[in-house]
């Protein structure tokens, strides 16, 4: 079972920045997918950022230019550096993971909260 440990949430004013991180353990198979989704007030769960273990990226559009994210495979660590950041980035942001065993299985951390003060 694998368990995803974030961390690097806060209050931040608009412009500034943050870097989330989230450690798997628990696992002796890498975790082949890893990201991170957000909630805001009032809003539905949307991908923020992924990547494979390949190195394959996908971000939301309203992140574009101003997030990135990288991964350390050897420890299975996912980072999420954001920058510039506005209010509309408040929110909850889970780590995710992907593990593939046979078949894919999902992994979610218990949320780290990013509040951008404007």
């Amino acid at each position: 079972q694998v368990q995803l440990v974030e961390s690097g949430g806060g209050l931040v004013q608009a412009g500034g920045s943050l870097r989330l991180s989230c450690a798997a353990s628990g696992s002796i198979f890498r975790v082949n997918e890893m990201g991170w989704y957000r909630r805001g007030p009032g809003k539905q769960r949307e991908l923020v950022a992924d990547m494979t273990v390949g190195g394959s990226t996908n971000y939301a559009d309203s992140v574009k230019g101003r997030f990135t994210i990288s991964r350390d495979n050897a420890k299975d660590i996912v980072y999420l550096q954001m920058n510039s950041l506005e209010a509309e980035d408040t929110a909850v942001y889970y780590c995710h993971g992907r593990q593939f065993r046979g078949t894919w299985r999902e992994y979610w951390g218990q949320g780290t909260q990013v509040t951008v003060s404007s």
